[in-house]
């Protein structure tokens, strides 16, 4: 069993960066390197403790997810129009990732996730520069504006995270942006949306590299866990806060920075 410590360093990361959008996958690269925990098991260890993140998310928008299992007066983000949008929105990104679920773990090697941490920093430039001047003009201002055509292509954007390194949460804020909602509505939107898509994924993940964990193993994933469940809510609570001030602009320069060490943590 790997020390808890460890444990709890990777839960903090995953919980620091999972819903902003600079690539938790690319920080727990450099942090695994850092810790020596690499390998299959720390591969389905990262994916895991993404519960605690899921968790944090289900704790600060609680009154959606119960909303969405009963319908809320005057809100038309619940019950099953609610539900349809989250599985509009879910169902790009789970079908293909099933599908190329082998090939996207070919994706993950030096080149691509750096590739792919420039890549969706230039695309944040460039949706920025094209959308700032009209952000306060779009259509869509909270989740109950929401459209069943823009949940779906906000769930194509989504489909651009299977590209380790790229970003979930950067891939449906900038959907969301593209298709007219406001940049901190897209942002919570990316929060609740994780929901579903990260459960599946870290289900799946889990199912196929059970026998490489024990009983003993256990300790570890709740510490991990535990981390991240604390750390996303003060990440999501300070992104909303930044994005009602600022653009994504300066994560777009983050991502060209770390690109950098992510390439040379996976060399070595």
């Amino acid at each position: 069993m790997e020390s808890l410590f460890t444990a709890a360093v990777l839960g903090l990361v995953e919980g620091l960066t999972e819903f902003l959008p600079i690539s938790s996958s690319g920080h727990l690269v450099i942090a695994s390197s850092l810790l020596g925990f690499d390998g299959p098991k720390a591969s389905t260890f990262g994916v895991v403790i993404q519960v605690g993140a899921i968790l944090a998310v289900l704790t600060l928008y609680w009154r959606r997810f119960y909303g969405l299992l009963r319908p809320q007066a005057g809100s038309a983000f619940s019950g099953l129009r609610g539900l349809m949008l989250l599985v509009l929105t879910t169902l790009p990104g789970a079908s293909l990732g099933l599908l190329l679920h082998s090939f996207i773990k070919t994706l993950f090697t030096p080149v691509s996730v750096a590739a792919a941490l420039v890549v969706g920093g230039m695309l944040m430039l460039v949706v920025e520069k094209v959308m700032a001047e009209c952000q306060n003009d779009m259509p869509v201002a909270t989740l109950d504006q929401l459209t069943a055509k823009q949940a779906f292509g906000i769930g194509c954007f989504q489909c651009l995270a299977l590209w380790p390194g790229f970003s979930r949460s950067a891939s449906t804020i900038m959907g969301g942006m593209i298709l007219g909602v406001r940049r901190e509505t897209a942002a919570e939107y990316s929060f609740v949306a994780a929901v579903p898509i990260i459960t599946g994924a870290a289900g799946y993940d889990l199912l196929k590299s059970l026998s490489l964990f024990s009983t003993a193993d256990i300790p570890f994933f709740l510490m991990g866990s535990a981390v991240a469940f604390v750390s996303a809510i003060v990440a999501m609570r300070s992104f909303i806060a930044i994005l009602k001030h600022n653009t994504l602009r300066p994560f777009a320069f983050y991502r060209f920075l770390l690109a950098v060490p992510v390439y040379w943590f996976m060399v070595s």
